[in-house]
């Protein structure tokens, strides 16, 4: 997987991406930003974005033009952190959020994840559809269906709270602990690590989950509940 620019790192969020900018120029940190976004269309397409821009000093209009170039790339800004309170004031003007706080699992009704076990992970609130293909360093969440000719390529786990229809690779960085979770497993490739599962003939009625047990991939029931229920 192609490495961000230092300048540019982005980490997944229950609501969408946090983008953490360095420190140089505006003008070099947005066109780095936005070059970023014009490479991975597909994993950037309808994505919510909080922008961690340090001490920069922002303007109305430089944070309105930022803001406009991303939805013309359907890219939603949502918030905007900053050490600057000129820069704070200016978003609040914005009307944008200016924290961004991880929640409490007790005060989630999101589905829980037993293959979600830390921060690092892509939440996507929709379906995937044929010709996307989402590439993520860590964790992947899809709260809808994975339909044929999509794919899915993660360092970590991925849940499916749908149907999984189309290609899924956990574990790609060669970790053997990922798992595959779903709601409607029948997938067209399923890999974990380096394992690959062929398409079963059998349609999936049920939650399922994979992984690797003794160098293969097992099989088994999956019983996801929201992590209220869970405590």
């Amino acid at each position: 997987m192609k490495e961000l620019p230092p300048l540019v790192q982005i980490k997944g969020l229950r609501d969408g991406l946090l983008v953490s900018l360095g420190d140089a120029d505006w003008e070099k940190l947005q066109a780095m930003l936005i070059a970023q976004i014009d490479e991975r269309q597909a994993f950037f397409q309808g994505a919510r974005l909080a922008l961690d821009v340090g001490s920069q000093i922002l303007h109305v209009t430089e944070m309105v033009n930022l803001r406009d170039v991303l939805s013309e790339r359907n890219v939603s800004l949502w918030a905007v952190v900053s050490d600057s309170p000129t820069t704070v004031k200016t978003a609040q003007l914005l009307g944008l959020a200016t924290r961004v706080s991880k929640p409490r699992p007790e005060e989630s009704l999101r589905p829980a994840a037993d293959a979600v076990e830390d921060e690092t992970a892509l939440w996507l609130r929709r379906t995937l559809r044929s010709g996307t293909r989402i590439e993520f360093p860590g964790h992947v969440v899809v709260v809808g269906d994975v339909n044929p000719g999509a794919e899915i390529i993660a360092e970590g786990s991925v849940l499916v709270w749908g149907r999984l229809r189309g290609v899924v690779h956990a574990g790609a960085g060669g970790n053997r602990e990922a798992t595959v979770c779903a709601l409607e497993l029948s997938p067209t490739q399923l890999r974990i690590a380096g394992e690959i599962a062929l398409p079963s003939e059998k349609k999936g009625e049920r939650p399922e989950k994979v992984y690797l047990g003794n160098g293969r991939l097992v099989v088994e029931p999956w019983q996801p509940v929201n992590l209220k229920s869970n405590r």
